[in-house]
């Protein structure tokens, strides 16, 4: 990805789609992981243990790019992809939709299924609060005492997010820069002397 900055989704939320008896309830999580992914599956697993299918798609990692989809036993393609077509299409990433479906007794054939997945998703995605999310460095900052204002002073001038000061002998900080600005800001702290700078 150029951009540092991402689209993702702020809190959980739910799409309902009904055809011919058949209930499609579509549930969308923040996700950053895989293994949440899997923590994710197991709890609506468990909230929707008498559900026929728990089909799912997730994307992940905007740096390096890891998607995923899965119809749990509908006919291939049917389910798990449209999911992830309409996470591709609302361009999220960091995001997980489960689809859970009760079965109706009439089939609605490929196109119907199709259909009534990608509906369900596409309502779950226009309920959830959409945010942009910026792609970070984080650094630990130690230095002596007579730094302090000048560390500060980048720090507010660069409108940097800082964390976790810990006052000792020495000083240390924690700061998050944008990934963009990284390197501009890095050269810009190297030279005040006696500040040591680590990648964390």
């Amino acid at each position: 990805m150029e951009s540092d900055s991402y689209k993702t989704i702020l809190n959980p939320s739910e799409g309902f789609f009904k055809d011919k008896g058949s209930k499609f309830i579509a549930q969308v999580f923040h996700v950053e992981t895989e293994d949440e992914c899997k923590e994710v599956l197991q709890s609506v697993k468990k909230s929707f243990h008498d559900a026929r299918h728990h089909c799912y798609a997730y994307r992940i990692n905007p740096e390096n790019e890891e998607s995923r989809s899965n119809d749990d036993g509908e006919p291939s393609g049917t389910a798990g992809k449209p999911i992830l077509n309409q996470i591709l299409s609302y361009e999220l990433f960091n995001v997980m939709v489960v689809v859970v479906r009760y079965f109706g007794g009439t089939k609605l054939g490929v196109s119907g299924l199709i259909s009534a997945y990608k509906t369900a998703t596409r309502e779950a995605l226009d309920n959830a609060v959409i945010v942009n999310q910026f792609l970070t460095s984080n650094f630990l900052l130690k230095f002596d005492y007579p730094l302090m204002n000048d560390i500060m002073r980048v720090i507010k001038e660069e409108n940097l997010e800082s964390t976790a000061p810990e006052f000792t002998d020495s000083c240390v900080i924690k700061i998050e820069i944008k990934k963009n600005n990284t390197e501009r800001i890095k050269i810009r702290l190297e030279k005040l002397h006696g500040l040591t700078i680590k990648a964390l």
